[in-house]
């Protein structure tokens, strides 16, 4: 049986359009107009028990409205889903028991209290042993190496420290499915390392059904084999990382500063110039064309510094979407 099945998973909110000014609103008590707003619409996917997905889309796409519904927090418009077997709606406390969901923008933990006594309680909600608790915690602040942090308050610890106790909040229950909203939103380079990490062990170890949303190329393609595309609501891609790389993702962005004025020349013939400034370029090059145009460019006079990015995963989304790319 899948972890997770989503079929025709919709969601649409009706707001009240505000007409301007008093009599605006004097009028909206007693006509309103409402629009409606479709969040998620047609959304249909399986996943199976153990697998790390990582589920895309540029803000408003509806990413964290789908995620909402398989956690029950938000009731589907239209279509339906089932985690583990549960009607996720239902919000049966067995259900409750199996899943967890973290959000990198909202916090879990007890802002007022010390990090142990707000998973102290988490566990006592969820009625685990102590022993099973205690077991758990010591292996999981180890592996995210915080132990030494137990004792400070919530509301005191870094923004890396404390997206990893809501890992631990998360997890210290054993649930069988987990969903992860934007984990690293925030985090330095060595926090989403160690983020990173630790969840790629972890799913390994434990065979933990993971959904995963972020807006970091590199979360993605170290962690997820196989990617969703959400976009204006409708699930425009399905199927393997590498497949949509090697076909939409064959460019990099290089950006040059220099000290003085760079000398006019047709960069067009390096590649696509996305911006050009009195002294500072930046280009979309070819993957295979990078050590070359990158040469040809720190030759130029004056140049001070070079920085090379991957396409941001807004841009490839929208490639997917104009190129109407079928669901697998």
């Amino acid at each position: 049986m899948s972890a997770i099945v989503a079929n025709n998973l919709g969601k649409t909110y009706k707001t009240y359009k505000k007409k301007p000014g008093f009599w605006g609103a004097i009028k909206g008590l007693v006509s309103r107009e409402y629009q409606s707003t479709h969040a998620a619409q047609g959304v249909s996917f399986t996943i199976e028990e153990g697998e790390l997905v990582g589920f895309l889309g540029p803000n408003g796409a509806g990413k964290t409205t789908t995620l909402k519904m398989l956690s029950g927090l938000i009731h589907p418009t239209s279509g339906e889903a089932t985690v583990l077997g549960f009607i996720p709606s239902e919000r049966d406390n067995r259900f409750k028991k199996q899943f967890a969901l973290v959000m990198g923008q909202k916090n879990a933990l007890w802002w007022d209290l010390p990090a142990q006594e707000s998973l102290e309680l988490t566990a006592v909600i969820y009625e685990i042993e102590q022993e099973s608790f205690r077991k758990r915690l010591d292996e999981l602040t180890g592996l995210l190496d915080v132990r030494h942090k137990l004792n400070v308050m919530v509301r005191e610890l870094s923004l890396g420290e404390r997206m990893k106790f809501e890992l631990i909040n998360a997890l210290i229950y054993n649930p069988k499915v987990l969903l992860l909203d934007e984990p690293t939103i925030g985090l330095d380079v060595n926090a989403q390392k160690t983020v990173r990490e630790f969840l790629k062990g972890y799913n390994h170890e434990n065979k933990i059904t993971t959904i995963l949303t972020s807006h970091y190329m590199q979360d993605i393609e170290e962690l997820c084999e196989r990617v969703m595309i959400i976009d204006h609501g409708h699930l425009v891609y399905n199927g393997r990382l590498d497949s949509i790389l090697a076909q939409f993702s064959d460019h990099k962005i290089v950006n040059i500063e220099c000290r003085t004025q760079i000398v006019p020349m047709d960069f067009s013939l390096m590649g696509e110039v996305l911006e050009l400034k009195a002294q500072s370029l930046k280009i979309r090059v070819k993957r295979s064309r990078i050590t070359t145009v990158c040469r040809d460019l720190l030759a130029l006079e004056g140049v001070d510094d070079i920085n090379i990015e991957e396409v941001p995963v807004e841009d490839i989304i929208r490639e997917v979407f104009n190129q109407n790319k079928p669901v697998a």
